[in-house]
């Protein structure tokens, strides 16, 4: 039953986002995320999820056991040990970008309007229709929720406006989306973040299913 509510999520969430561009893909290789991805582009795996072995999709309460079994709560991995790979993977894929997409930089920088100075409209391309790179990164929401905590709180972002700051932290419910929009100053060989801001998260109001 399981299985066959996320086959229709996903398919919500694909219809979703049909007419929505990517230029770049990068998918977990975790099951949950591979299942509910399929396209017809190059895609590339992210580094920083880490698969839940023989318990992934079951019950949380059965993960737990297992990892106390073994002498590695999860608390340590949920903290430090992830908020590191976050880091490793966002300095990969902006060096990865920045490198496929040297003709869409201007002055040193990805070029882009700044739309979230209001609230957004709901739709499924908000804030992304004058980005010159899109990348859509699906993982799972326990480790997107890390991700979340390291915007908001190490790189500063900003809340999106109408959001209720204790969401910020909630894990991402299945197939539900967030979006930020980045700057990278490109003018060094190592491109650098220049400015992050939040369009929405946890988005699934458009694709209940």
């Amino acid at each position: 039953m399981l299985a066959f509510t996320l086959t229709i999520q996903s398919e919500a969430a694909g219809q979703y986002l049909r007419d929505v561009k990517f230029t770049n893909v990068f998918v977990s290789d975790m099951k949950r995320a591979k299942q509910v991805t399929t396209f017809h582009m190059h895609v590339k795996p992210i580094s920083f999820l880490q698969s839940f072995g023989i318990t992934e999709g079951g019950r949380v309460i059965e993960m737990k056991n297992m990892a106390k079994g073994a002498g590695q709560p999860l608390a340590d991995l949920f903290c430090f040990q992830v908020k590191v790979r976050i880091m490793d993977f966002l300095k990969a894929m902006f060096q990865g970008i920045a490198n496929e997409h040297q003709d869409k930089t201007h002055d040193g920088e990805t070029s882009l309007r700044d739309e979230t100075d209001r609230a957004p409209a709901g739709l499924p391309d908000d804030g992304v229709l004058n980005v010159p790179v899109h990348a859509l990164v699906v993982g799972h929401g326990a480790y997107m929720s890390i991700a979340m905590k390291y915007f908001f709180e190490d790189l500063k972002c900003p809340m999106p406006r109408g959001l209720d700051p204790s969401q910020r932290y909630s894990i991402c419910p299945s197939t539900g989306m967030c979006r930020f929009l980045i700057t990278l100053k490109c003018s060094n060989p190592d491109p650098a973040l220049s400015d992050v801001k939040c369009v929405f998260i946890n988005r699934r109001d458009r694709i209940k299913a």
